[in-house]
């Protein structure tokens, strides 16, 4: 009779440690640009956010028939430098930091038969898709017509 000693397993072998480097080294290659890409995407949503004041602020001066827009004033954070909105359109541009490539973010108020107000989004987001390009609907008029007032800096 045979005296069998079974071997117990010691480890991985070194094919078996290789092949697991190698499926981590591809899934993070994958993963990495498409985390950055999401980061970028985040730190961009502020500066859409950020154009909420002023678009609300135009939004009631044309649907109440005052030309006189007072929009809130505007102070700049890590991921937006500026909130700048033009007088006699109401257009609003809002402009990042260099964390998002300092891109535009750019609204075009319209107004429909009814009075309600939409805007027409543009700028230089829209080709790093960071944002949503809108074009006005058929039917629409632009704004014109209004001046514009920042709060706090004077009437």
């Amino acid at each position: 009779m045979k005296n069998t000693i079974k071997k117990a397993q010691q480890g991985f072998t070194l094919i078996e440690l290789m092949i697991v480097v190698a499926i981590i080294g591809i899934l993070a290659s994958v993963a990495m640009p498409a985390y950055q890409n999401y980061t970028k995407k985040a730190k961009f949503s502020e500066v859409v956010l950020a154009t909420s004041g002023a678009k609300l602020a135009i939004e009631v001066c044309v649907q109440s028939g005052n030309a006189k827009c007072v929009v809130p004033a505007f102070v700049a954070t890590n991921n937006v430098a500026s909130v700048v909105v033009t007088t006699g359109t109401g257009v609003i541009t809002a402009t990042s930091t260099a964390a998002t490539d300092a891109l535009t973010y750019i609204l075009t108020p319209h107004t429909l038969t009814s009075g309600q107000v939409v805007w027409a989004a543009t700028g230089t987001c829209i080709a790093e898709s960071l944002c949503d390009g809108i074009t006005a609907p058929t039917g629409t008029t632009a704004v014109s017509g209004l001046t514009v007032t920042v709060a706090g800096a004077g009437a």
